[in-house]
């Protein structure tokens, strides 16, 4: 199994999303000896946000100077891991109601016309088949279904849409909400995600 973990928090240690995604990694990892992980920390080694050439190499241009030719290199790679991937982890904490614009960064280098997706006669077709993908998903308020502030999330939705996009339909969302509101609810949620986290199965 390879599997590829990607955090974007820029907490440090005190990140929840961190905490989670490192553990649903070890829950994995222990279950398959034998998996192979890549890690990316964007927060730690920002790829920083799609240029204009950057995106027309993506798109078949030549890159016209070392630096384009470098970063085009570097996002080859970045979708190379993607695609090789079997399972991804991916820890996503709510910024502002969306996604740290550090993973951001990285959804654009692995959502390329051609490559991930495709348009056809029939409308778009996903092209990244077959993967399972295991989101740690950290926020300060309520946003699950049925609550006030459920409309204000463009996050966890935005993240699966993301994905269904490309063509994956294995998404597992690991959740702890809620952790702005006390210390108590903070000890709560992350104590319901961990045993969440105990109960996964390696399935890919």
């Amino acid at each position: 199994m390879k599997l590829l973990h990607v955090d974007a928090s820029i907490l440090g240690g005190q990140s929840a999303s961190r905490q989670l995604s490192a553990a649903i990694v070890q829950r994995l990892t222990t279950l398959s000896p034998e998996a192979q992980v890549i890690r990316y920390d964007l927060a730690a080694e920002p790829i920083g946000h799609l240029t204009g050439p950057e995106l027309l190499a993506q798109r078949g241009s030549a890159p016209e100077d070392a630096a384009t030719k470098e970063s085009a290199a570097r996002n080859a790679k970045v979708l190379d891991d993607f695609f090789d991937a079997d399972v991804i982890v991916i820890g996503a904490p709510m910024y502002n109601f969306s996604l740290p614009s550090q993973l951001k960064a990285w959804l654009d280098r692995v959502a390329v016309a051609g490559k991930t997706f495709r348009y056809t006669a029939n409308g778009v077709e996903g092209l990244a088949k077959g993967k399972r993908v295991i989101i740690a998903s950290s926020r300060g308020n309520l946003y699950r279904e049925g609550q006030p502030a459920a409309g204000l999330d463009h996050q966890e939705k935005y993240l699966k849409s993301f994905l269904t996009f490309l063509g994956v339909s294995d998404v597992t969302v690991i959740r702890a909400e809620g952790l702005g509101r006390s210390p108590e609810n903070r000890t709560a949620a992350m104590a319901a995600a961990a045993a969440e986290i105990e109960n996964l199965a390696v399935v890919y």
